[in-house]
This record gives structure tokens, C-alpha cells and sequence, in this order.
């Protein structure tokens, strides 16, 4: 099933900021290499043609929700990629919910798409979007 639209837009990429990030979780990581993931992963991405703004939220939910319409303000989104440190980590529950009500009042009609790593944001953002012709 095609489920990407014909007309290209601007994608919001959402995620905790690497500073908010629980390492302790994550032996394998620290804040040095998942900065560096997420930059080249934002580069690839903008290199492939798509138009995102980048938003990187602290784990509290109140202060994303602040940080989120920020970042949404003046703009307009057909697609919202949520990072999956929101999305898979138990502790962060509440805070996913807030950014999926949130957006989808700010933004109506928006989809959302979701990756497992920096590094395979592009695959999920096709299945909902063309990127922007140059």
C-alpha cells in the first residue's frame, strides 16, 4: 500500500536532546556518539532532498510540550517523526503521549512516522513523504 503523498513537505524530526538522555540505559552510548548519530543522520536526510526542522526536547513533558510548540510556531508540518529514545523507553510514556496529542492539535491531519535509530530515519520518512525537489 502507497501511503506517501504527491506534494512534498517540511518534516518535524522530534527527540529527546542527547543531553536528556539516560545513559545508564545504554552502556554502549554516551552523549558524544548519539550527537554524532543524530548530525549525520540529519545531514543524509537534508542530503536526500527532505526539508526538516529539527526539534530536541528535554524528558520533562510540560517542558516539551513548551519546547514542541516552539518549534512548531509559524510553520506548517505534513509529517512529525517522533525519535524512538521517546518512543521505547517505558520511562518516557507520558511524555510521548504529550507530543502525539500536542501535535496533532497543533497540526491536524498530521502523520506520524517512526524510526528505531538515527541512522534509519530516512526509511521511515519515505514511507510518508517525497522529499523536496531541488
Amino acid at each position: 500500500m502507497e501511503h506517501r503523498n504527491a506534494y512534498t513537505s517540511t518534516v518535524l524530526s522530534v527527540g529527546l536532546h542527547p543531553s536528556a538522555v539516560d545513559y545508564s540505559r545504554y552502556p554502549q552510548l554516551d552523549e558524544a556518539t548519539l550527537t554524532a548519530r543524530i548530525e549525520a543522520g540529519e545531514a543524509a536526510l537534508r542530503d536526500a532532498g527532505f526539508d526538516i526542522v529539527t526539534c530536541r526536547l528535554p524528558a520533562d513533558p510540560e517542558a516539551a510540550e513548551t519546547k514542541v510548540r516552539e518549534c512548531v510556531t509559524g510553520r506548517t508540518f505534513r509529517v512529525a517523526m517522533i525519535g524512538a529514545g521517546v518512543r521505547m523507553a517505558p520511562e518516557h510514556t507520558l511524555l510521548f503521549e504529550c507530543l502525539v496529542n500536542t501535535l496533532t492539535d497543533l497540526a491536524p491531519g498530521i502523520r506520524f512516522c517512526f524510526n528505531t535509530a538515527p541512522e534509519n530515519t530516512i526509511d521511515a520518512l519515505r514511507r510518508w513523504v517525497e522529499p523536496t525537489e531541488r
